[in-house]
């Protein structure tokens, strides 16, 4: 019996040990282990990206007025819905395939197809995801400076143009090996002109052309103030963006392999600080109080200008792009309001078109490999501007052809009663703070200079006289 034992036990040692050696056979490997580590990064990144949409809608609906937060938050959600399915259909293919004279991709619409020119170390559908976040950041970037004013279906209809076109166009020259400002050496490494830029560009174009709300300027040409209604959800929306900005910058690595993304972040980081203390003590010299909005704005804009060279700049370089971005957006905000009277009712012109393009312009002077600053000369300042320019015109002449011909077709602003009202009950019959506008209708009073007197539908509306 026990040597029937031994004997099966044996044989059950020697199945085990086979079985084993079979499974190491195809078990993980450095290799695929690093490919999963990689993916699980790149998804990661991705949804804190996906999160800024989140931020953005605070941050707009915030630095706007009550009456229009639920057409805000209408706009964020449809912009990244309406532009998931363009960007997968058709922009991907526009951005990331088979190059065509470096101008624009032939292949890969539907994301699907070979891929093997991109060299990817992440599975197609998790590059896929992660760049269609981005997408739908340019997308969103626009709603702010149109607030308050715009066609509900007219920004439906520009959300999958850009998704579809304009952005994809842009990316494809500087994003894909192939692509002319990419074979001239341009660094843009997450995004300051190919994300920020363009969406603030298309901006300045879509706001040039609304035209500003109403009361926004007097009939002397006076400037008036249009506060929000929330520095509070504000505030909020840039905590959120400073959050999904770690996503943002190092994600674009696509590898959690690569150290890089630990001084990438510190980069990142470095740069919003920079540009809120810049901000915050500019407008304390300029205003005599330090600006709650335009300090938020200033963090922003270190985020942005510092999203292309994050990865080429040390620390120091970091703080002297956000430091300078800082005070430039609080500028630029002025120059649009008072000066080109562009009303952008969120200082998104400023933010992303204006210290986008000073970001990119940067990396000329401060890239540790190349930079002027760094005994590298001026031919990378040279393609930075370049890249800048061309981006600039491609971006306003398309958006401002898209612009044009929905003014002219479905229409690109309320009616002038919808915008008094409010887009939430103009827009979408509803109103986002509703408890609060009945309790406060029993104590208004409707003899005060601004205020008339309930619409039909019972609400209260505001009326700058």
């Amino acid at each position: 019996m026990s040597k029937m034992i031994r004997i099966l036990m044996i044989t059950l040692l020697f199945i085990l040990t086979t079985i084993g050696v079979a499974w190491a056979g195809d078990g993980p490997t450095a290799e695929s282990n690093a490919v999963a580590i990689d993916t699980a990064w790149t998804l990661i990144a991705g949804f804190l990206v996906f999160f800024m949409q989140a931020g953005f809608a605070m941050v707009e609906t915030g630095l706007t007025r009550a009456k229009n937060a639920g057409n805000i938050i209408m706009k964020n959600l449809m912009d990244f819905a309406v532009g998931t399915i363009a960007y997968w259909l058709v922009g991907f293919g526009l951005m990331f395939g088979a190059s065509k004279a470096g101008l624009f991709g032939t292949s890969l619409f539907g994301a699907t197809g070979n891929a093997d020119h991109l060299g990817l170390s992440v599975p197609l559908m998790a590059f896929l995801i992660f760049q269609t976040v981005f997408a739908a950041t340019a997308a969103t970037i626009v709603s702010g400076a149109m607030a308050e004013r715009t066609k509900f279906i007219a920004y439906i209809i520009y959300s999958a143009v850009i998704s579809l076109i304009i952005y994809p166009i842009v990316g494809h020259w500087i994003w894909n090996s192939e692509g002319w400002l990419f074979k001239k050496g341009m660094i843009d490494f997450a995004g300051s002109t190919v994300v920020h830029s363009v969406g603030g560009w298309a901006a300045l174009v879509g706001a040039a052309i609304l035209g500003p709300r109403i009361g926004k300027y007097g009939k002397d040409g006076k400037v008036n103030v249009i506060p929000g209604h929330s520095i509070t959800l504000a505030a909020l929306g840039v905590f959120i963006l400073w959050f999904g900005w770690f996503g943002f910058n190092p994600g674009s690595t696509l590898s959690a392999t690569n150290l890089k993304i630990a001084e990438i972040a510190v980069t990142t980081n470095i740069a919003a600080a920079a540009g809120a203390c810049l901000a915050m003590i500019f407008t304390w010299i300029r205003y005599g109080k330090p600006d709650v909005s335009m300090t938020l704005n200033g963090a922003l804009a270190g985020l942005v200008a510092i999203t292309a060279g994050t990865a080429a700049v040390n620390n120091v370089g970091a703080a002297a792009i956000g430091a300078m971005a800082g005070v430039l957006v609080v500028l630029a905000v002025e120059f649009f309001d008072k000066v080109a009277k562009i009303d952008d009712p969120v200082g998104a012109i400023s933010v992303h078109g204006v210290c986008g393009s000073f970001g990119t312009i940067m990396v000329g002077l401060f890239a540790v490999d190349g930079g002027l600053l760094y005994g590298g000369g001026v031919d990378l300042l040279i393609t930075q501007v370049t890249g800048v320019v061309a981006v600039f015109i491609w971006t306003v002449v398309t958006t401002g052809i898209l612009f044009l011909v929905l003014k002219y077709t479905v229409g690109l602003r309320v009616t002038e009663n919808e915008e008094l009202e409010g887009l939430d009950l103009g827009e979408h019959g509803m109103v986002a703070y509703g408890d609060f506008v009945l309790r406060g209708t029993t104590s208004v009073n409707y003899s005060s200079p601004g205020i008339v007197s309930p619409t039909s539908v019972g609400q209260t509306v505001e009326k700058l006289l």
